[in-house]
């Protein structure tokens, strides 16, 4: 309401409103911001939870008096339903609740409820397609077809964008007697059921609105796909219609069969379901635990949510994608709220206190890692603790909802949670909805189910004392074995022929232990139909074919070596890049709490071996952009320098500052409107000269980054910042000095605890995050010539070599195999510590004043040290093959 209103978004680093058309487009995810003040109708339901009743009236007012809905813009119909639609019809839910009640909203006649059938209408065109399905975007003023829309065009929608509508419409058609909104719904659902792939009963992730072709064949729990699947249940829990609890119990037996394997799920393909379509997993699908409690299966529940809790502990959020040996795919995190979500459903099933103190570790992370002076902001990258100038509208409407609900007594609650069932954005709808207005049949238009005999069938309705029979230590027993998974094991995936053969034939061949000179391993491609090919300039292509398989097992593990392969080569072309760094801000009034992303240089300090960073005030130099002699090197020396691009090398402006006593740079985009939200990070190139002797940190920040310690410096004149590989806590940042009250966090003990254990763990994980990188870094180094062109460095493309280091191609003729775009760069190999040897003599060399007298050992000791290192070395040798 400060500093945003009445605009779709806060943007809480800068303190203003995101406002489409005036920021730099970030794509589809813009497709959500429609002019309609969206966070403000996200969250009308939420005050009513936080009983925060008053503010919620005067949100109303504001909504109803302010609030167009007839915009000429584009905006996603999904997003549209389930934030703005359910928002609107979320908030006249609790509004004619308080209404009865008799002490507030007396005044309400249903307003929130006519605006919402104005925009049910609105999207309404998007539904006019042969198959049912509806367009994925639709223009709020012109509707899909028309001249001026600029939309109509797209062939294709994802399954969950088509599957996730029916709790909104049907409980519009039920509100308001208008049965169109429910038909509509219910047609869309009835083709995605027809369309499903009849032997494996999946769908996938996204089909073609016009032909009903699936487009993508892949199948998962995640993104894509999430909401459907919710939404047949919860479809059935509010309209009382058997057919959806029938289709999703087929479905779930498939999710179950294929897709899971505890505590993962992962996705295959629909035609294949025995075959794993990618080895890493999104963070989408930790709603999955939420519904299972909704349907009765708690043990894989119980097995999933504690996988990613131990996720989460190591990462502090959990990535927007993790690979199956849990490393980072995808850095992001956008505050998203399923994993809170599924929280609290565990603990509404269990009454286990254990979920309590997770919610108490979310609620700290969040309040440690993600809180700046205006909001809290997304994180930019998990490994760095960099942030990103976006606060998406369902935090408030999902996170701070559950996660008050996770704690709060029945006494402080206005009314009774249970009489309502949650959207998927987290919206109320009342459970008497079924029986109001019954416009359509409940004839079971579903057709062919399978016959299944699945256990599962039994849980429709279950209840805390068929689950946990006189044992109240159920869901600690079914935790306990998975509290190591994410730290102490490095588990591989096990392939579908493995286990149907058990222990008695060797495992498949893996990607990374292949040599093109080993007889052995060349018998075993043979046997899983692929062919190896010696090409005149040396290199060595890998061709499949799998009708020459030996067997079907052997056909799939052949794929698997493949998919394994493309995936080891794109990892060792990245695994050069160096990973984003961070320039946190630890100055009155931000104290730490803003983190922007930086990129770091091929030269001077590498501040992956520096762990506690350079810190110092800011000093902007003269000549601007660093490329002659410092003329104010008084105002510079001791100082952290900031500077513009452009005009000379990078390496120049680094010996230009450091002769003038600089003890670090920052270099800003002279680009207007750049931004790291929007660009790629990119490595800062040398000038092609020797730079040993820049020994200053140097690092790179994009225009509008740029722009928040510039305007910092206007407003406080003296702003310190810290330069370091990742962000650090603000009980790190001010150890041992004075910090107002204000910002000390109550457990201030704790995090003092946490960071000596981040600290040794730091010795692990220093070489994983020294090749590890959120995102593609390019080599960039600037020219002389008055343009300023910028030239990529591509890494050399690497593979796995044989003991000649030939190269190697791949191919597959005969199977779908996920191209190198959609392969994930994954960090290295778990190696059980064998980076802290390693680790520890980079410091010890770092540091030659080390007392070695305080350090003597038993001689058993020191040959047991020297084993543990031969092993470690052997290990990372191995890996490096």
């Amino acid at each position: 309401q400060e500093h945003a209103y009445p605009a779709d978004e806060l943007m809480p680093l800068t303190c203003r409103g995101r406002v489409r058309g005036q920021e730099p487009s970030r794509g589809d995810v813009d497709d959500a911001l429609g002019k309609f003040s969206l966070t403000l109708i996200d969250t009308l339901d939420t005050l009513v939870v936080l009983n925060k009743t008053k503010e919620f009236e005067e949100a109303v007012k504001k909504v109803i008096k302010d609030v167009n809905l007839d915009n000429d813009i584009v905006v996603s119909v999904f997003e549209t339903n389930i934030r703005v639609l359910g928002g609107l019809l979320g908030g006249h839910s609790v509004a004619i609740m308080l209404k009865e009640k008799g002490e507030y909203m007396q005044w309400y006649n249903g307003e929130l409820l006519q605006m919402a059938k104005e925009l049910g209408y609105k999207l309404l065109p998007a539904f006019n397609t042969t198959s049912g399905l509806p367009y994925p975007r639709v223009n709020l003023k012109f509707g899909v077809r028309h001249p001026e829309a600029r939309t109509g065009t797209e062939t294709d929608t994802c399954t969950a964008c088509a599957g996730t509508l029916i709790l909104e419409f049907a409980a519009l058609s039920r509100f308001t007697g208008t049965s169109i909104f429910e038909e509509y719904a219910r047609k869309a659902l009835d083709f995605i059921w027809e369309k499903r792939q009849r032997s494996s009963n999946l769908v996938g992730v996204t089909i073609n609105i016009h032909t009903g072709d699936w487009v993508r064949k892949d199948s998962g729990v995640g993104a894509g796909i999430d909401s459907y699947y919710e939404y047949l249940l919860k479809a059935y829990v509010l309209l009382g219609d058997d057919s959806f609890l029938e289709r999703f119990n087929t479905h779930y037996d498939a999710i179950m069969r294929y897709i899971s394997q505890p505590p993962l799920l992962l996705d295959v393909h629909i035609h294949k379901p025995m075959l794993n379509a990618r080895t890493w997993m999104d963070s989408l699908l930790a709603f999955f635990p939420g519904l299972q409690v909704l349907k009765g299966d708690i043990r894989p529940a119980i097995e999933t949510h504690e996988m990613l809790y131990q996720v989460i502990k190591k990462h502090n959020f959990l990535p927007e994608a993790f690979t199956t040996d849990f490393r980072v795919h995808w850095a992001q995190h956008p505050l998203r709220p399923e994993f809170a979500e599924s929280t609290y459903f565990l603990y509404k099933a269990t009454g286990d206190p254990y979920y309590l103190e997770v919610g108490k570790t979310l609620i700290e992370n969040l309040n440690k890692y993600a809180r700046v002076p205006c909001g809290f902001a997304a994180m930019k990258d998990v490994r760095t603790g960099s942030h990103e100038d976006r606060m998406d509208s369902f935090f408030l409407a999902e996170m701070f909802k559950y996660l008050y609900l996770l704690f709060a007594d029945k006494e402080d609650m206005i009314f009774d949670i249970e009489d309502y069932i949650f959207t998927t954005e987290a919206h109320l709808l009342p459970l008497w909805l079924s029986t109001t207005n019954q416009t359509i049949s409940k004839k079971n238009t579903t057709t062919e189910y399978t016959e299944l005999d699945d256990s599962n069938f039994d849980w429709t309705c279950p209840n805390t004392q068929i689950l946990f029979p006189n044992d109240p230590m159920f869901a600690q027993s079914i935790r306990e074995p998975l509290k190591n998974v994410v730290d102490k094991s490095c588990p591989r995936g096990i392939s579908r022929a493995e286990e149907s053969l058990g222990s008695g034939p060797k495992p498949p061949l893996r990607a990374r232990d292949f040599m093109a000179s080993n007889p052995e391993h060349l018998e075993i491609l043979k046997k899983m139909g692929v062919s190896l090919i010696h090409l005149k300039d040396g290199r060595v292509q890998l061709v499949q074919h799998a009708v020459q398989a030996a067997s079907s097992l052997d056909a799939e593990d052949g794929l698997r070596f493949m998919q394994e392969m493309i995936e080891l080569s794109s990892q060792q072309q990245k695994e050069q890049q160096l990973p984003p760094r961070a320039v946190q801000i630890v100055s009155h009034p931000f104290f730490g709490r803003v983190v922007l992303t930086a990129g770091p240089a091929q030269f001077g300090m590498d501040l992956s071996k520096h762990k506690a960073g350079t810190r110092g005030f800011v000093a902007t130099i003269k000549p601007y952009n660093g490329c002659s002699e410092i003329t104010n090197p008084e105002a510079v020396k001791d100082k952290i320098a900031l500077m513009q691009r452009g005009q000379c090398m990078f390496a120049e402006k680094a010996r230009n500052i450091q002769k003038a006593g600089a003890i670090g740079g920052i270099v800003i985009d002279d680009n207007e409107g750049s931004s790291s939200d929007t660009a790629p990070l990119f490595q800062m190139a040398g000038d092609g000269k020797n730079t040993d002797d820049i020994t200053i940190p140097m690092l790179f920040l994009f225009n509008k980054e740029g722009n928040i310690i510039l305007d910092a410096i206007r407003e406080y004149e003296a702003v310190e910042v810290l330069l370091s590989d990742k962000a650090k806590d603000r009980a790190t940042i001010f150890k041992g000095k004075m910090i107002p009250n204000y910002i000390i966090d109550s457990n201030l003990e704790m995090e003092s605890t946490d960071q000596k254990l981040s600290e040794n763990d730091s010795h692990k994980q220093s070489s994983e995050e020294a090749t590890s990188a959120s995102q593609d870094v390019d080599a960039v180094s600037e020219e002389p010539e008055e343009g300023e062109s910028s030239d990529v460095t591509d890494p050399e493309s690497l593979s796995p070599a044989d003991a000649d280091s030939d190269s190697i191609s791949i191919s597959n003729q005969d199977s779908s195999v996920p191209g190198t775009d959609e392969a994930s760069a994954p960090e290295p190999a778990c190696t059980q510590g064998d980076h802290q040897p390693q680790e520890q003599k980079t410091e010890t060399e770092s540091n030659p004043k080390v007392n070695w007298d305080n350090k003597v050992q038993p001689m058993e000791s020191i040959l047991a040290d020297w084993n543990e290192d031969i092993e470690a070395f052997e290990m990372m040798e191995k890996d490096e093959l």
